[in-house]
């Protein structure tokens, strides 16, 4: 096995970039030649990133510890990961690895779109303008969050933004400049509603739709987009059109886990595509998964037993993890513990050898963070009442019967004497305005730090709230990353910067 894998390391370190250029404005498939509807929508099967963020972030936020020097990590991107450093490599699960294959995807979308431009019917391709702008503006809402400060109204205006790609070049040629992070967001901003109205779920194969923008999955899209731009009415109007009124209809049914027995069933089961809880389904190459739960002693930087009492074990207000369905399907070891969302997915390229790549299918998009997303819009307006009903709805879908029920006045006297873990010092760019809404907030993160457990959104959570993170590190003090720490925001690749791109500062 670890033959295979040192393969397929080869392979993917082989993708190696000669300007910042090159992967802004690379064809996305240089034999494609655009003449009808159905090569435009084979086309836009690219504008989906084959990469992902996830072991990134998720390692480099508080979910992870040090297990100590008897275990190994599986190569120097996780360690780079867990201690913020900068990165060294260019494969899987690195920065370059995910700013080649968004700005490809990028790429992809403006192709489309530039053809969409030049045809005499530009109303026949509607739908497929709808699915190349949300994927635009995806792939940059991703970039910024990763390489940029995250946006607040007190600096976006002058904090380094990334590159906007709206053009599909075949001639490399000029430099790209980063802006700034407002005007990132103004775009994206722009695509999105542009998008919205087109999109239509006619347009997609029945059994492929939740594997592209749907109009639940748009509109969830926009729902989290809003929340982060601070346009709370927007969120909560987007993510209603996502979930409906009456959420836990159409929220993960957490209590028929129950009957599986092992971790690839319950991993099978999670990414599915007919429950209605997931909204878009991404395949992507990554390692996360054999880091994750792979082979015991590569479990040097995990998320363990320690950590599992923060999260899935730890305390909340139903009062026992005994009480709290996701727990009971938590494997692993004292040293690795998981709930299995992901499953050990090999594309071959040799089956005969046993080489390919690894893969994971990420659900991207789901009823039930859309409804968080939602709940929290509704904090930052002091609509607790609603804020409790979204609260509460997520909260029995995960509970046994019987549990205490989750009121206004509960989340206030529960997160007003909780323990620290589930209450850390928050220090968002916007003002909390008194203690209730205070609680509240903490509510909403821990509820989605339950929910979002391995997917790597914490990390944008911690960004946005300007949340300390303390790392062990063997033998030494542990490494703490304050607010406003430069390392919260990842390096632009290191090829990037050679040709002349404005590095982060250090």
């Amino acid at each position: 096995m670890k033959k295979k894998i040192i393969y397929i390391l080869s392979i993917t370190a082989t993708i190696l970039f000669t300007s910042c250029d090159g992967f802004l404005n690379q064809m996305p498939d240089n034999r494609t030649e655009l003449n009808n509807a159905e090569k435009v929508a084979q086309l836009l099967v690219s504008a989906y990133p084959t990469g992902t963020y996830v072991q990134m972030t998720e390692l480099m936020s508080d979910n992870v510890t040090d297990n100590g020097p008897l275990y190994t990590f599986f190569n120097k991107t996780v360690e780079e990961s867990y201690k913020w450093e900068n990165f060294t490599d260019n494969q899987q699960d690195t920065p370059q690895f995910v700013w080649e294959l968004y700005y490809k995807s990028i790429a992809a979308a403006n192709h489309a779109l530039q053809f969409i431009e030049s045809v005499d019917n530009p109303d026949d391709y509607s739908p497929h303008k709808g699915e190349a702008l949300i994927c635009r503006a995806y792939a940059h809402f991703i970039l910024v969050n990763i390489f940029s400060q995250h946006y607040n109204k007190q600096t976006s205006t002058t904090d380094l933004g990334i590159p906007y790609v709206e053009e599909s070049e075949k001639i490399v040629e000029g430099k790209y400049e980063r802006g700034t992070v407002a005007d990132v967001y103004e775009r994206i901003n722009r695509d999105i509603e542009e998008a919205l109205p087109l999109i239509s779920d006619s347009y997609y194969k029945k059994s492929a739709i939740k594997y592209h923008f749907n109009q639940k999955a748009a509109y969830a899209f926009a729902a989290r987009f809003n929340l982060y731009y601070e346009n709370y009415d927007k969120c909560i109007t987007y993510a209603t059109k996502a979930i409906g009124n009456d959420p836990e209809k159409v929220l993960r049914d957490y209590e028929s886990y129950l009957s599986f027995s092992s971790n690839k069933d319950v991993a099978i089961e999670y990414i599915q595509s007919n429950p209605p809880c997931n909204l878009l389904l991404m395949p992507a190459a990554s390692q996360w998964t054999y880091n994750h739960w792979g082979y015991r002693t590569w479990y040097r930087y995990a998320h363990n037993m320690k950590k599992l009492e923060e999260t899935l074990w730890g305390p909340g207000p139903w009062v026992d993890s005994e009480y709290f369905y996701p727990a009971a399907k938590v494997f692993g070891t004292d040293r690795v513990t998981y709930f299995p969302k992901y499953n050990l997915l090999i594309e071959y390229s040799d089956p005969v050898a046993g080489t390919g790549f690894l893969n994971i299918v990420n659900t991207v998009f789901t009823t039930d963070e859309a409804l968080l997303c939602r709940a929290e819009a509704y904090v930052h307006k002091k609509d607790y009442v609603n804020a409790t009903k979204d609260l509460a709805a997520w909260y029995n879908k995960r509970t046994v019967s019987g549990v205490p029920e989750l009121t206004e006045t509960k989340i206030e006297d529960y997160y007003s004497t909780a323990v620290s873990v589930l209450t850390p010092e928050l220090n968002p760019k916007f003002e909390i305005a008194d203690e209730k809404q205070l609680n509240f907030l903490h509510c909403v993160l821990h509820f989605r730090r339950c929910e979002t457990i391995h997917e790597g959104l914490r990390w944008f959570d911690i960004r946005r709230y300007g949340i300390e993170v303390k790392h062990a590190i063997y033998g030494q003090d542990d490494d703490v990353l304050k607010k406003d720490d430069l390392r919260r925001v990842i390096q632009i690749p290191s090829a990037v910067i050679a040709a002349g791109m404005e590095a982060n500062p250090r």
